[in-house]
């Protein structure tokens, strides 16, 4: 396999969705189906409506008015008798439009009499035909994509009690580093981890699952075997910290030690340069991959962005998300050779930067939804730029 080293960010993150293959398959019943990934195409195993309805509370009307009221149609009570011309039944939205009724007469449209309703009205007015939203057979549903509760009800309506859907990633999350304080205010040269309380909700948010999570210490053989543990029991692991040169950075050696293959080694965007994916031998015969993101918090969510987002898609057999095009609000630059994330916010489809965007801050971060992609040079305001939202 070759190596991609100071990788171009599209190409890093195109193969981030390559690294892995779809997991297997389970059912799910729809009212859990919330944020799952379908694993089949879907069929509607009834018709909808399935039968002739109201469309709105009035009357279901024969013939030529005035008419003769003969009865009431609740939903879910269909009206036995056949509508003759002149008569009509006071009738229930998404109650069953009895046989011979030619239309509904709205109820706030009609003047009532004793016994009698009139009012204008045309043929087949607010009736909902049998089969006007989807027939028996066809597919409601593609494999891949994300149920929305909307979805969830729908595939309920066209007769589904449960759905196959893509098993939710586990996700191993280890967390390098000796100077990382997990509680309280931070002092002595140490830092408060940003990372452990923040990306389990990006890991979430993608459609994964945390497994487990840990805090390693930074030296070589902890990190060994903290990667060696993970890579038996997770469908991937991500890393923070550890990715660099340093004397206390063995994330790399870690991965040759385990006869792991380097997939991308750095890649050439600001912030998040020394993020690294590799595939590590599972307890099975697939692949396990493994995200490595840089220490710093900013950098970091970079990384998620590129590499760990796209490798979730893959395991749940989810197609490349295309970034859309929208207006940057004000000059934007990248340094020579790099592309450049920049954090901010959509406002009414113009890119708005946020403050406090250097690469060891969260502040500007925890405001914005997602970051401008600039390749090399600048972007004039006013022009297109490419627009990665956050999960």
């Amino acid at each position: 396999m070759t190596v991609l080293r100071e990788a171009p960010w599209a190409s890093a993150r195109a193969a981030a969705h390559l690294i892995g293959s779809r997991l297997e398959a389970e059912q799910a019943p729809v009212d859990e189906l919330d944020g799952r990934v379908l694993g089949v195409d879907m069929h509607a195993l009834c018709q909808l409506p399935s039968f002739d309805s109201s469309a709105m509370d009035g009357w279901a009307v024969s013939g030529e008015g005035p008419w003769r009221i003969v009865g009431d149609v609740a939903a879910g009570h269909p009206w036995e008798q056949v509508l003759q011309p002149g008569e009509t039944v006071r009738i229930a939205t998404g109650a069953v439009v009895p046989a011979g009724a030619d239309a509904v007469l709205r109820w706030e449209d009609a003047t009532t009499g004793e016994g009698t309703v009139s009012g204008d009205v045309r043929v087949g007015a607010d009736i909902r035909p049998a089969g006007e939203e989807c027939r028996v057979g066809d597919v409601v549903a593609r494999a891949g994509t994300d149920v929305t509760p909307a979805l969830a009800g729908f595939l309920a309506a066209t007769g589904h009690d449960s759905a196959e859907v893509i098993r939710r990633p586990r996700v191993a999350l280890l967390l390098l580093g000796d100077e990382l304080l997990t509680q309280g205010v931070p002092e002595r040269g140490r830092v408060r981890d940003s990372l452990g309380p923040q990306l389990p909700g990006w890991i979430s948010r993608s459609g994964a699952e945390v497994a487990a999570q840990a805090q390693i210490d930074d030296d070589a053989d902890s990190v060994h075997r903290a990667l060696l543990e993970a890579s038996r029991n997770a469908d991937l692991v991500i890393t923070t910290g550890g990715t660099a040169d340093g004397p206390r950075d063995h994330v790399r050696g870690a991965i040759e030690a385990l006869q792991g293959q380097l997939v991308v080694d750095r890649v050439s965007v600001r912030p998040g340069h020394p993020m690294l994916m590799a595939s590590l031998h599972g307890a099975g015969s697939r692949p396990v991959p493994l995200v490595g993101l840089p220490g710093n918090p900013h950098s970091a969510i970079v990384g998620f962005a590129t590499l760990a987002a796209p490798a979730i898609d893959a395991l749940l057999g989810r197609s490349p998300s295309p970034l859309i095009t929208v207006e940057a609000g004000e000059e934007l630059h990248a340094p020579a050779g790099h592309t450049r994330l920049i954090a901010g916010n959509l406002r009414d489809g113009v890119f708005r930067l946020s403050p406090y965007g250097g690469s060891a801050m969260l502040r500007g971060l925890a405001q914005s939804t997602g970051f401008a992609v600039v390749s090399e040079g600048s972007v004039p305001a006013g022009t297109d730029v490419a627009w990665l939202p956050l999960p």
